[in-house]
């Protein structure tokens, strides 16, 4: 390893058995470091893990608590990768779906980082929590997924601020990648068959880069799209 990077250690990963989030997990043991995940469904074979419904407060601080427990205390970093999606006309999207979007990608993410800080505090951890170019730019039929992904940017900024000097936090803001995320959709919110889109995995590098940055060096803020992205700039 080159000295100048940091060990990976103990991260917990939200969303951590499909797409974005197992890409990451991967690369986090390739690179030496032990993931843990919480998420609705199990994760590959070995990882330590709490099944939770990160719209659920309580229980996705519950989830983190438990898995604290059995690190000691210790974590080294959070990377909030879980994230849904409620496509549609605001008048035709029902008020339940709205609103269970805001509240993984949102409030999901802020319940998970709340409940890891003191660990992180105690270690010189670091966040990376995960945003959209949806959340820098927004497009019609969108509004759920748009309020939370830029309520995201601005957690993520102001966490930064609050936690200066303590905790190290990186915004990652991805463009279109090559996973499951779409497959519930209707054909006119798919990418169509032509799209470019990045592999998770060149994502989850970049993951990996952003949290073995050696404590007081910090990326802020990591943009990773196809040069074809159409949402942005």
């Amino acid at each position: 390893m080159n000295p100048s990077t940091r060990p990976l250690g103990t991260v917990l990963v939200t969303g951590g058995s499909s797409g974005l989030g197992a890409a990451t997990v991967a690369a986090i043991r390739a690179a030496g470091g032990t993931p843990v995940v919480l998420d609705r469904n199990a994760p590959a074979d070995g990882i330590d893990w709490e099944q939770t419904d990160l719209a659920d407060t309580a229980a996705a601080t519950a989830a983190v608590e438990r898995l604290l427990d059995r690190t000691g205390g210790h974590l080294d970093a959070v990377f909030t990768a879980a994230g849904t999606d409620a496509c549609g006309p605001l008048d035709s999207v029902s008020a339940q779906k709205w609103e269970n979007v805001v509240k993984v990608n949102l409030f999901g993410t802020a319940a998970v980082v709340r409940a890891a800080l003191p660990a992180l505090r105690a270690s010189k951890g670091t966040v990376v929590t995960c945003a959209s170019t949806l959340g820098m730019r927004a497009l019609p039929d969108a509004t759920a997924y748009c309020a939370s992904k830029f309520g995201v940017v601005g957690f993520t900024r102001a966490l930064a601020a609050e936690t200066a000097g303590e905790v190290g936090v990186t915004l990652l803001v991805p463009g279109g990648m090559d996973t499951a995320f779409f497959d519930d959709r209707t054909p006119q919110y798919q990418p169509p068959a032509d799209a470019k889109l990045n592999r998770p995995e060149d994502v989850a590098a970049a993951v990996v880069f952003a949290l073995s940055q050696p404590p007081g060096c910090q990326v802020r803020e990591l943009m990773v799209c196809p040069s074809t992205e159409p949402s942005w700039p």
